[in-house]
């Protein structure tokens, strides 16, 4: 941050119209993502620049200038227009990290569609669950992915077309199947991008809850206001960076600074679409020369088991600046980086409801290893009282992570869930759901979640949606999901069931279980590992004390058990 003036004077000075100025954009004027990303940066004479580096599973390599995705994006927009997607018609993305992943979202945005990512390891059943909500009417997939969909697509009514981008013509297109091939289409030059505006909606995302089904979180095309100086002050992107987020566009993270942030800049970015390992990961730094890079905590702590020798191997010399977000990033993972790399990771907080960077360590401020850092200008956080929603006075007290609403890129609701959108906010101040301390210097200090919501490895997982995928296997009578510690993943899944009468606890019955929750669900949510218990600690009213079994995995004291026994 340094380039453009320290963190005190930013604070000091701030105002959202920075953002605007810069972007050219007036209140009242109209603002498309699609458009902010792709045609303006090349209206700056910037389209022959390289905007993206793609490498696949196989080591292939595709280069893609501003001009080049500016076309693609057109044209997949004018595809799905001419197959009857009208605007804020919701458009599922399920796929790999493939180029189409990319320009699909920013084409989706340009004719005024929603764009609605979903991890492409979702299994069945979550599939189904998140397009049900939203009421999908297309969704762009692979071939490798297609079986999931045909096996739900009659629980959709709404679903009218399912577009293949690799299909290659050995077996039948089946019902509501067309296949659309990027390269063949005649490139659109130019595109009619839908007049939308501040309050448009643009992205729907998914995320989990302590109860009831996934959430989708509504956010609309101003929250690139957010986007775009979030990723130039906290990011610290600069016109000659090489930029590489390696998160998922099925996770918020992917879109607000894996194609909105870095693209609304000019900026050019790398993707790496194959699993992780430290070699590659380093690597592809080196060829590519990274200057800056987005990553997470469960990432750095599996480079930091690889070892010190695996980084000797290679010249990584181009990086310059390390961000981390999804979890929180703990002080070894920064002091090894600075040993390591000679930078440390700065630790970056925000949610998907959040849409941008809400609490941060900055590059011109004095890291504290194992902190989250100090609100973004703009951003009034606080820490409140849980039990009077009012911001404690003194530093160093526990209590809920809370933001006064307002900012750009905040969420404007839950789909079709406007009861529980209302209740995370509190007192006027939008209620995080996470816990965390203040100390003198105004850093904040994370402790945990205020709910049963799994974080693992910087990916929600909702307890309840997999109990209620472990209650329907044909062995399960009752289960209680908690976390439990882990060196990498802080905290993975943990799953406990009585099973049903002549049902016989053994390794091949847990491995029929957690391999049916793995296809329901994903390989993230699936446990790793079963107890099979007699029976599930209850209140008097039947319900289950999750707390309890959570306090046992973490050696917390369980506490006073008698008021939990009358608990309603």
């Amino acid at each position: 941050m340094s380039h453009i003036g320290s963190y005190d004077e930013r604070v000091k000075n701030f105002s959202w119209s920075i953002s605007e100025k810069e972007l050219d954009y007036k209140p009242g004027d109209l603002i498309n993502i699609g458009w902010y990303c792709t045609d303006r940066i090349c209206e700056q004479g910037k389209g022959d620049k390289t905007a993206f580096i793609w490498e696949g599973m196989t080591g292939e390599e595709r280069r893609y200038t501003f001009h080049d995705i500016r076309r693609a994006s057109n044209t997949i927009g004018a595809f799905l227009k001419n197959q009857g997607i009208r605007p804020e018609d919701r458009v599922c993305l399920f796929l790999d990290r493939v180029p189409e992943l990319y320009f699909g979202f920013l084409g989706i945005l340009k004719i005024g569609a929603i764009a609605q990512p979903l991890f492409s390891a979702f299994g069945d059943e979550a599939l189904l669950v998140r397009m049900k909500d939203a009421q999908t009417k297309a969704i762009i997939t692979q071939r490798k992915h297609i079986a999931k969909v045909r096996r739900i697509r009659d629980q959709l009514p709404w679903l009218e077309h399912i577009f293949i981008v690799d299909y290659d013509g050995k077996h039948p297109l089946q019902e509501k199947e067309t296949a659309f091939a990027l390269d063949r289409e005649k490139p659109v030059e130019k595109l009619d991008v839908y007049s939308t505006q501040a309050e448009s909606p643009s992205v729907l995302h998914y995320t989990s809850g302590t109860t009831g089904q996934p959430k989708g979180v509504k956010h609309v095309h101003y929250s690139l206001i957010s986007q775009y100086l979030t990723s130039k002050w906290v990011l610290d992107l600069h016109e000659d960076d090489i930029y590489w987020c390696t998160a998922d566009p099925g996770w918020v993270t992917g879109t607000s600074y894996g194609i909105i942030g870095p693209w609304s800049l000019g900026i050019t970015q790398c993707v790496l679409d194959k699993g992780f390992s430290a070699e590659a990961w380093y690597a592809f730094i080196e060829k590519h020369k990274i200057s800056v890079w987005y990553s997470a905590p469960t990432a750095i702590r599996s480079l930091m088991k690889a070892g010190e020798e695996a980084v000797k191997k290679h010249d990584l010399s181009s990086l310059r600046h390390l961000t981390s977000v999804g979890e929180p990033l703990n002080a070894e993972a920064v002091i090894w980086s600075e040993k390591v790399f000679g930078l440390p990771f700065l630790d970056t907080y925000w949610q998907t409801e959040t849409g941008s960077i809400m609490i941060s360590n900055y590059p011109d401020m004095r890291v504290k290893p194992g902190s989250m850092g100090k609100p973004f200008p703009g951003i009034e956080a606080a820490v409140l009282d849980p039990a009077t929603h009012e911001p404690f006075k003194e530093p160093g007290k526990i209590g809920l992570i809370a933001f006064k609403p307002g900012w750009p890129a905040m969420m404007r609701t839950y789909w079709n869930n406007e009861e529980t959108y209302r209740a995370k906010f509190k007192n006027g101040w939008y209620l995080s759901g996470d816990r965390s301390s203040i100390d003198k210097e105004g850093y904040f200090w994370f402790t945990g979640r205020d709910d049963d919501v799994i974080n693992t490895g910087g990916h929600l997982v909702s307890p309840f949606e997999v109990e209620s995928a472990l209650l329907e296997h044909e062995f399960v009578a009752e289960s209680a999901v908690v976390s439990k510690p882990d060196e990498v993943n802080m905290e993975v899944v943990k799953a406990f069931i009585t099973l049903k009468p002549g049902v016989e606890t053994n390794d091949d019955t847990e491995l029929k279980i957690m391999n049916f929750i793995r296809k329901k669900l994903s390989p993230l949510a699936m446990p790793q590992e079963i107890e099979f218990v007699d029976s599930l600690p209850k209140t008097r009213s039947g319900k289950i004390m999750r707390r309890l079994l959570h306090a046992r995995e973490w050696g917390e004291e369980i506490g006073d058990t008698s008021t939990l026994e009358n608990e309603e």
